[in-house]
């Protein structure tokens, strides 16, 4: 008969799973200190990324094996750098970044930069051009192309990267649009600058404005409006307007004048301008009619069908002028005719007109009559001197003690030579 068989004892089991729970544990504990190491440092990582804009060298302190990050720090710190020991640590770094990414543009131009200060001008060279196939999106690596291209003349290569930069970088302009606008005078610049423009870049209407009203030499700015108007490109009306006001202001009328014939037909030196107001301008120029506001004073130039009107109404006791533009006359008699609506009022109030030479003299006047709803006609002479070439037609308002003041209409207006 046999004998029962003896159970085995469950000791040794439990030892065993014992110890590879043991184990087990252990691993988990391990991969879990390596994701929370991995997270920290992911965590460190994203927010050097954040940092690198702002704070370069606490984003370098946070992430120093991210070739871009430290290529960036390097590029503030060189900058920055105030001996040649500090120098030469930044270089060093951005040898070490370029070697972590070698694509870090900026640890190429602070490279590059240090080479220019060596006075190595082919390292230099081989430096900044191997940025630019990295990135044209570089600001520093055209503006040291510019500097090239300046210490080598040429000009057609200088507004190359003039052009690139201000197409590819948002912080261009302030640096580049004041040295640009200034270097206009040069016939050579303003050529390629004129021949870029053409193809109506898109930095070139921010250009055209700020050329319009910067200190920069009027004439030149002219030259360059003329220019691109021949081209087919339009030059905007307000950017017209400031540079023929600048050259009048600049004592350059004939200049001013010449600027403005190529953008009014059909004007001349013996008549005024626009007699029916039908011109619709967005910013008249002083060689158009003008309307002036002022305390008491309002005045505009309307749209009357296919024509305009000027209106103006003046409060009580208030005097001043209220329409103007500026002519070119040469010496000789002229006669003034037009035909006003409106306009009520005793003799010593109603408006007239003045032709005034620039320093102040008085050509003549002509009254503006009563005239009622069915208009009136007014005319005079005036004759302009030798000695006066530049003159301002003016509609001057007198005082006048009617309650209402003084309004009404100017339906057309002109100036001819006799």
């Amino acid at each position: 008969m046999d004998r029962p068989r003896r159970r085995p004892s469950s000791t040794p089991a439990r030892k065993v799973v014992i110890r590879r729970s043991g184990k087990a544990w252990l691993v988990r504990v391990v991969l879990a200190l390596a994701v929370a190491l991995g997270g920290i440092l992911a965590v460190r990582y994203s927010f050097a990324q954040v940092l690198v804009r702002s704070d370069p060298a606490a984003a370098f302190r946070l992430a120093p094996g991210d070739g871009l990050i430290a290529a960036r720090s390097a590029a503030v710190d060189y900058v920055e750098a105030s001996d040649v020991r500090a120098r030469s640590a930044v270089v060093a770094r951005a040898r070490a970044a370029l070697r972590l990414e070698p694509t870090a543009v900026q640890a190429v131009t602070t490279l590059g930069l240090e080479s220019s200060s060596l006075q190595d001008i082919a390292r230099s060279r081989q430096l900044f051009g191997y940025s630019q196939k990295l990135s044209r999106r570089d600001l520093v690596t055209q503006l040291w192309a510019i500097e090239d291209a300046v210490g080598r003349q040429d000009v057609r290569d200088v507004v190359h990267h003039y052009d690139i930069a201000l197409r590819t970088s948002k912080t261009a302009p302030d640096v580049l649009f004041p040295v640009l606008a200034a270097a206009l005078v040069d016939p050579a610049v303003r050529m390629h600058v004129l021949y870029t423009l053409r193809a109506r870049p898109v930095w070139m209407l921010n250009f055209v404005n700020f050329v319009s009203l910067t200190d920069a030499e009027p004439e030149a700015a002219a030259q360059l409006f003329i220019g691109l108007t021949r081209a087919g490109v339009p030059v905007p009306s307000a950017a017209t307007t400031a540079v023929i006001n600048r050259l009048v202001t600049a004592d350059a009328v004939d200049a001013a004048w010449r600027y403005y014939a190529t953008i009014r037909s059909q004007t001349s030196r013996d008549h005024s301008r626009d007699p029916q107001f039908a011109a619709e301008l967005d910013a008249p120029s002083i060689f158009d009619w003008m309307p002036v506001d002022g305390p008491g004073i309002s005045s505009s130039i309307q749209r009357n069908g296919k024509r305009g009107l000027f209106d103006f109404s003046v409060a009580p006791s208030v005097s001043g002028t209220l329409l103007q533009q500026t002519q070119m006359l040469s010496a000789g008699k002229y006669h003034l005719s037009g035909r006003a609506t409106g306009i009520v009022g005793d003799s010593q109030s109603l408006p007239y007109w003045v032709l005034t030479c620039r320093d102040g003299r008085e050509l003549g006047r002509v009254g503006v009559p009563v005239s009622g709803e069915n208009g009136k006609d007014f005319a005079g002479d005036f004759e302009v001197p030798s000695a006066c070439q530049v003159q301002t037609l003016s509609l001057i308002a007198q005082p006048s003690n009617a309650i209402a003041g003084i309004s009404g209409q100017i339906v057309s207006v002109s100036l001819k030579a006799l």
